[in-house]
């Protein structure tokens, strides 16, 4: 089963037809995940939704409990996740309202907790479990490539532009970055800078949930342009091109095949 993730300007998805909204209780917070589950226009079988900053965009990128989220959509029965982000330009071609799916990630967060594999025994329900042993997950190519290809493919139906490439920085947030960290970030071969890539990359392989991020730059990150960046300057971006976000997401759903 197809699963969406929304960030920032993602908190809805057009024409979803919502059949239930699933709480699911798991080991890593009190509260339960909120997961709604339904059905999209001219697409075969169910998809899910989740806003992973939560209802009405409450939860700032550091706090939101990622590992709770990933698990849910596991229990679920997800066994493929297609995630918006919104970030900052860094590369010359990632310029305010460019769309890109990117297929490298840097981490650059701290303090979150990153992964399932920290020494507690935890049931899943399947056959396989979490063990206190230490593991190491294949981490080479962060990105599902068939989903990749997935989005790649849906852009070109709709003739619409989509950098197919790209390096994620992902940063700690809330606060946006110095003239300094960007120059860091672009030192280091990062082309886009966002604040929610990780750890839920990771976590979905750890679960072996297939992953793939779209990406909406918002604006030039700091220092890259002498407009000084402004949350108004930031909405008017997202409010043009999740239009073409909401499209792409549709066209893909409408073309996916169950796949790892």
């Amino acid at each position: 089963m197809l699963a969406f993730i929304g960030g920032t300007g993602l908190n809805q998805l057009p024409g979803f037809d919502t059949e239930r909204i699933a709480e699911l209780h798991t080991p890593y917070q009190d509260a339960a995940v909120r997961v709604a589950c339904g059905r999209l226009p001219d697409v075969a079988g169910p998809v899910c939704f989740l806003p992973r900053h939560g209802e009405g965009h409450t939860v700032p990128p550091h706090r939101i409990n990622y590992r709770a989220n990933m698990f849910a959509l596991r229990e679920l029965g997800v066994t493929a996740v297609l995630a918006v982000n919104a970030v900052g330009g860094i590369h010359r071609q990632m310029g305010p309202g460019v769309i890109a799916v990117p297929e490298q990630i840097m981490d650059y967060t701290h303090g979150r907790a990153h992964t399932y594999f920290d020494g507690d025994t935890i049931d899943i329900v399947s056959a396989d479990r979490f063990t206190a042993s230490v593991t190491h997950i294949d981490f080479t190519h962060p990105y599902s490539q068939p989903l990749r290809d997935l989005l790649l493919a849906s852009a070109a139906q709709l003739q619409l532009p989509v950098w197919p490439q790209g390096v994620y920085g992902a940063t700690q947030g809330p606060r946006l970055e110095t003239v300094a960290e960007v120059r860091r970030l672009q030192q280091d071969g990062c082309d886009m800078v966002g604040m929610t890539g990780m750890p839920e990359a990771a976590l979905a392989r750890e679960l072996d949930i297939a992953y793939a991020s779209v990406c909406l730059s918002v604006n030039w990150a700091a220092g890259l342009s002498d407009e000084v960046i402004t949350m108004d300057g930031i909405r008017a971006v997202l409010a043009q091109g999740m239009g073409q976000i909401h499209q792409l997401l549709l066209t893909a759903a409408g073309r996916f095949r169950e796949t790892r």
